[in-house]
């Protein structure tokens, strides 16, 4: 578990930094990384400070009481272990959220959209799923499986992220301008420690019970061993799922498409990896690599300015993992449901779907509600000028590479002119 969950918080930072970091203009890199490292700080000790508690304090059908558990009280210095690796669940999942608003949010504004949206959105999601009481809503009263995360983690920060960008709006020069990724070596070695990294967020998701030791034991090993191959096989069969749709639509197969192969895999499967076999592992994987990268490219034709594509991965793929478990679950897996195409009706497909659909719906509202609160506030969204210069520049004094700065030894600050011209 300690493992687990440092490869969970390395999820976060640097993995999700230079992932989005690279796909991110040179002149906003260092805001994107910034926004994975403050979730992480603020998230994390919120989490530890009400969050455990609210996440598994008690019953309760939508969150516990946040004040049962305050800073853990009453919680045994041996149980740590697995509060930390919880917590690595809530930071990741706020950071998600980050690169659908690439180079336009206030920097202000996201440290103040992160404490409130965990406290309202994640921490009572994560009860409704994790926690798994009878009294707890998707996992208990609706009955959805949900392995690791993929109405809670997934479905939830891709909502939150198409909520925000329909509040900011597009940002400068979309659609008439080039917005490329400015460095695609970050973007693929942030995809290669994402991969690594989500063995910690599935496989560590383990829970075992028994009668005996050696019943613990023999589940334990079994179920290591069908979420590590699901969890591999599921992202290689993205990543060709995505180039081939790449290809068919665009003619090329990029290493952006791999990378987000890579992602589109983990992140449909992260739901799924208990309960399905090899080949039900393969076939999530193929479907949501092509079906993403299709999803891609809704937002030029529905007209929402989505920056690095966290709606159509993270919201589309968790949306399929979460519904395929309907269609590919076995009754040797976790949940010991079988899907559709094993003989087990249509019960579960209609479960799976309930439960995505309930996600959407709390995450939508409750994100609507705070984005509204903080745009009538102090404001979502950076001036137009410091967002053509460059939110680096207006947010932090800084820029990510000293190129300006006459013989290579300045400071690395540059004037609004010379952030514009990145």
């Amino acid at each position: 578990m300690l493992i687990a969950t440092a490869f969970v918080l390395m999820m976060t930072v640097p993995a999700l930094a230079l992932f989005y970091g690279g796909m991110s203009r040179s002149k906003s890199v260092l805001n994107m990384m910034m926004m994975s490292f403050t979730a992480a700080a603020i998230v994390g000790i919120l989490y530890v400070a009400v969050g455990w508690s609210m996440g598994f304090g008690g019953d309760g059908t939508f969150f516990a009481d946040p004040f049962e558990l305050f800073w853990l009280d009453s919680v045994s210095t041996d149980s740590y272990i697995f509060v930390m690796f919880q917590m690595t669940f809530a930071v990741i999942t706020v950071a998600l959220i980050s690169g659908a608003v690439e180079g336009r949010m206030k920097f202000a504004a996201w440290l103040a959209f992160i404490p409130v949206w965990a406290l309202l959105v994640y921490f009572p999601m994560a009860h409704m799923v994790f926690s798994c009481t009878d009294d707890s809503l998707i996992c208990g009263r609706i009955g959805a499986q949900d392995y690791a995360g993929g109405t809670a983690v997934h479905i939830n920060a891709g909502v939150a992220a198409l909520v925000l960008v329909v509040l900011l709006g597009k940002r400068a020069g979309f659609g008439r301008e080039p917005m490329r990724p400015h460095n695609l070596t970050l973007t693929m070695l942030g995809a290669g420690l994402l991969w690594l990294g989500w063995y910690g967020f599935n496989v560590g998701s383990i829970v075992f019970g028994g009668e005996s030791e050696e019943a613990d034991m023999a589940q334990f090993f079994s179920e290591t061993g069908r979420t590590f191959a699901n969890t591999t096989l599921a992202t290689m069969a993205a990543i060709l799922g995505w180039l081939a749709i790449e290809k068919l639509l665009h003619k090329k197969a990029t290493s952006l498409g791999a990378a987000s192969g890579i992602v589109a895999g983990l992140v449909a499967i992260t739901p799924a990896c208990g309960a399905v076999d090899l080949e039900g592992a393969v076939a999530i994987g193929a479907i949501a690599g092509g079906v993403c990268a299709w999803a891609v490219g809704l937002k030029f034709k529905l007209g929402y300015d989505d920056s690095l594509d966290v709606v159509g991965v993270h919201l589309v793929g968790g949306i399929l993992g979460t519904v395929l478990i309907g269609l590919f679950s076995t009754s040797d897996g976790a949940g010991g449901v079988d899907g559709l195409f094993y003989g087990g009706g249509v019960d579960s497909l209609v479960d799976q779907s309930l439960g995505a659909l309930v996600a959407i719906g709390i995450s939508a509202v409750l994100t609507l509600i705070i984005g509204l609160a903080i745009k009538f506030t102090i404001g979502l969204r950076i001036d137009e000028d410091d967002e053509v210069a460059g939110i680096d520049l207006a947010a932090h004094g800084e820029s990510a590479y000293d190129i300006h700065t006459a013989g290579g030894s300045g400071s690395g600050i540059l004037t609004k002119s010379e952030g514009a011209s990145l």
